[in-house]
């Protein structure tokens, strides 16, 4: 086939992915059902606002005694996104009234003593800041310095905790991303070198969640490890000389064609489950889209990474929305895109644990599968607007 020529599948893909209009209400819809179900005041109080992390919400959910530093990083994306597609006062205030509140409820810190919840809130601040919404300086260099600090050349690999030794894709990756926009392209392509030396799995292409130095690699494989290395190779990529730009390119068509071989049905990207697990595949959205957008096409390779990544999204988002169920016209996702969502009645929440947030009794309920959704729509729209709307910020 020649090269300009599209497959029947991605001629199918195409008429949904230039449906501009299509794709940017139903993202609107799912801002709507996050902000009606889970945005409240923190404890009453005026001006600020923070994700209730379950819908139906139990009473502490609605105290904030369970509030999940790393969500509130998603929920603010997802705000960011919404106002590059649709720049509003109203959406800008949001923004600003959610990162006053996230550093009020972490008691007056940006810091935690996890490096993969700062990677992800340092990312969506930056984003915030870049979007000229909400000017955080020294939140980022907060945030970037202990991500700096976190990374020994001795023992590389960040761990993902302080006090830890366990060294993983989901720290790692987010962290590559915003160093490396932070313009510590060093530090951004020695993690990525770490990364794929220690945690590329060679029988499937694929990245492994993560290692105890001096012992072999856990075998769990999930969506949103393959997102923030996508992330990373991307923003190294646009930052490259032409033959290192040719070599990322082809690593992340690679992994685009892994991910298409071993972590869909049908086309769709795989879920997982509630809790943490309920944000991974809208992370995995969240940069395929950035492949589709601003990876360079100087090479084939890139431009198969391109039409990959903006497939597994269309099919994705399409599949999410066919799924949906609705609740006073309004949308509600299901941990699993290909399957039907079911409507919670329970206010049971998945307890917190050593190792996260466990999915509550029915995982629609939970704020990261409604997130995951709504990135996914978020995703789909950006890539289907003109070069006039998708490119003010990554």
């Amino acid at each position: 086939m020649p090269d300009d020529q599209l497959s029947d599948d991605e001629l199918s893909d195409k008429e949904l992915w230039s449906d501009n209009e299509l794709w940017s209400d139903r993202a609107a819809a799912a801002e709507r059902a996050v902000l009606t179900r889970h945005l409240r005041r923190l404890w009453s109080v005026p001006c600020t606002a923070l994700g209730v992390v379950g819908w139906p919400p139990n009473l502490s959910e609605l105290a904030f005694v369970r509030w999940h530093y790393w969500w509130q990083a998603h929920l603010l994306d997802c705000l960011v996104d919404a106002h590059l597609r649709s720049p509003d006062p109203l959406r800008a205030s949001r923004i600003r009234s959610l990162v006053r509140t996230h550093r009020l409820r972490n008691g007056g810190r940006w810091t935690n003593g996890y490096n993969d919840d700062m990677a992800w809130w340092g990312l969506a601040v930056h984003r915030a800041q870049t979007c000229a919404v909400a000017q955080q300086p020294a939140a980022v260099r907060q945030l970037g310095g202990r991500l700096l600090n976190a990374w020994s050349e001795t023992e590389p690999g960040m761990p993902w905790r302080v006090g830890d030794d366990y060294r993983n894709t989901p720290t790692n990756g987010p962290a590559a991303i915003l160093l490396t926009r932070l313009g510590r392209i060093d530090r951004g392509t020695a993690i990525v070198g770490w990364l794929r030396g220690q945690l590329l799995d060679a029988a499937t292409g694929l990245m492994l969640d993560g290692l105890h130095p001096g012992r072999p690699p856990d075998r769990e494989i999930y969506t949103y490890c393959q997102g923030v290395v996508l992330g990373a190779l991307t923003e190294l990529a646009l930052r490259s000389p032409p033959q290192q730009c040719a070599d990322l390119q082809k690593q992340a068509a690679d992994l685009v064609a892994a991910i298409d071989k071993s972590l869909t049905s049908d086309g769709v990207l795989v879920g997982h489950d509630g809790g943490n697990a309920g944000l991974f595949g809208g992370i995995l959205a969240r940069y395929l889209a950035l492949v589709v957008r601003t990876l360079p096409q100087s090479t084939r390779a890139g431009a198969r990474a391109v039409v990959g990544a903006r497939g597994l999204l269309i099919r994705s988002a399409a599949a999410a929305w066919t799924n949906r169920a609705e609740v006073d016209g309004l949308p509600l996702f299901g941990p699993d895109w290909s399957r039907p969502a079911r409507v919670p009645t329970s206010r049971i929440g998945g307890r917190q644990t050593g190792d996260g947030a466990l999915p509550s009794a029915q995982p629609e309920r939970d704020l990261s599968v409604q997130l995951s959704g709504w990135m996914l729509l978020e995703a789909t729209a950006s890539v289907c607007r003109g070069s006039d709307g998708s490119l003010s910020t990554r």
